[in-house]
């Protein structure tokens, strides 16, 4: 008992990240490639799902730019096709939140011969229903490539982007319940904090977000800049620097957090246009093999450059169960537009208890998935597509080894209780 015990403290101890050793797990492929697609999660009757909305398809060109629109069985592994979004014509460089149930695409841009259009307009998606809704208030200030991070799950926040012409420092904020928009304090007008392809994410009530290239040189920068946000006023937001990110800039990551860490994934060193082509040169862009995060708890950054993937222009990532993220589509190395699926999992980081049964605990380690249950019983550990793969004897403490098993989701049932885990 005291090896378990020691165990359990020392996998706590390590807070939100730990050493931040991810695994990359590659599922089902979309049936469609696409690139510079709005991605995000949502849950229906208990059950995780992903989302993915327009993009750019693999010719790359501005007629490749689509409507097109996928839905994620998490549990199940597969992809299906949805309804296409609700415009006029394909577009890029939206963003989508789930709150309160519903999904928001925001923004975004479409591609004419001789301009760029960027986008005022809310569609929403109803995945209980399966259908998309009527529009809600346009955004004041069209916008594209934005920052965009849900507060409190109750408040989607529009952080500067692009608009048309230029950079701009506006903060928009959203309320789905009173379909309002609300003019939240300004970033200040300048290279250091105006971007296009930044990504950000809201822990607690301060607002974090990195990269993204300026108008001018288009550079992408390595910034990262942070805005409290007034509880008592959300529209009320003090803005200011952070510490410089190490290594290489970041432009179109996807980005997310838990606990006291915020972390960006892929993304590229070097801003580009579309097709994937530097601004800077002309020269074909590539993709970071990096997982940037920055603790809160010790005001330090971790930069992981070793990933076993990379992927770049990603607008968006789903935050499914437990310590576990998606992604899905991008561009992989040469610019090839994309059609793999990633769940990324942290191997040492207690798992996010609000999704684990009350009086069951779930740690997911380095080659292995440990689960403590309130009482000593019988267990099944069940595949994805219904089989049970593994039974268990009369028990209070079950080790799952990562290698036992193809990599994949499966599901711990026990005692009337269900599980989901992915090894």
């Amino acid at each position: 008992m005291w090896k378990l015990s020691s165990l359990l403290f020392i996998v706590i101890s390590f807070g939100s990240f730990g050493q931040y050793n991810w695994t990359w797990t590659e599922m089902q492929q979309m049936p469609f490639r696409t690139s510079n697609n709005a991605v995000c999660e949502a849950s229906v009757a208990g059950q995780d799902y992903a989302y993915s909305f327009g993009g750019i398809d693999s010719t790359k060109t501005a007629a490749g730019i689509h409507q097109r629109a996928f839905k994620y069985d998490v549990s199940a592994n597969s992809w299906s096709e949805i309804d296409p979004l609700p415009d006029t014509l394909g577009k890029i460089a939206s963003a989508a939140s789930y709150v309160k149930g519903k999904i928001y695409i925001m923004g975004g841009y479409h591609v004419f011969p001789s301009t760029e259009i960027s986008s005022n307009r809310v569609h929403v998606y109803n995945p209980f229903l399966g259908v998309y809704e009527s529009d809600r208030t346009p955004i004041p200030v069209p916008i594209d490539d934005h920052v965009q991070c849900v507060y409190k799950d109750s408040l989607i926040f529009v952080v500067t982007g692009w608009s048309n012409t230029t950079n701009v420092p506006n903060v928009q904020i959203y309320d789905p319940t009173l379909d309002q928009w609300q003019v939240g304090t300004s970033t200040t007008n300048n290279a250091f904090y105006t971007a296009f392809g930044a990504s950000g994410y809201i822990l607690g009530d301060t607002l974090y977000y990195h990269g993204g290239a300026t108008g001018g040189s288009f550079s992408a920068k390595r910034f990262v800049r942070k805005g409290y946000i007034n509880t008592a006023d959300p529209t009320d937001i003090t803005w200011e620097q952070n510490l410089d990110a190490p290594g290489d800039a970041g432009y179109r990551s996807a980005c997310s957090g838990l606990g006291n860490t915020v972390f960006w994934v892929g993304g590229s060193g070097v801003s580009y246009n579309y097709n994937g082509i530097a601004y800077s040169n002309g020269t074909g862009v590539e993709p970071l093999t990096r997982v940037l995060h920055f603790g809160i708890s010790n005001y330090s950054y971790t930069d992981e450059t070793t990933q076993p993937y990379g992927v770049m222009d990603l607008r968006g990532i789903a935050k499914i169960s437990g310590n576990r993220w998606l992604i899905c589509g991008g561009m992989d190395s040469s610019q090839i537009v994309s059609n793999r699926t990633f769940i990324l999992e942290n191997p040492l980081v207690e798992l996010d208890q609000s999704s684990i049964p009350k009086g069951y605990k779930v740690f997911s380690l380095d080659g292995k998935v440990l689960i403590l249950t309130p009482k000593n019983s019988i267990a099944r550990l069940v595949a994805a597509s219904g089989g049970v793969v593994r039974e268990f004897k009369k028990q209070q403490n079950f080790v799952i080894q990562r290698s036992d098993f193809p990599k994949g989701i499966y599901f711990f049932e026990q005692l009337g209780k269900t599980i989901r885990i992915s090894l």
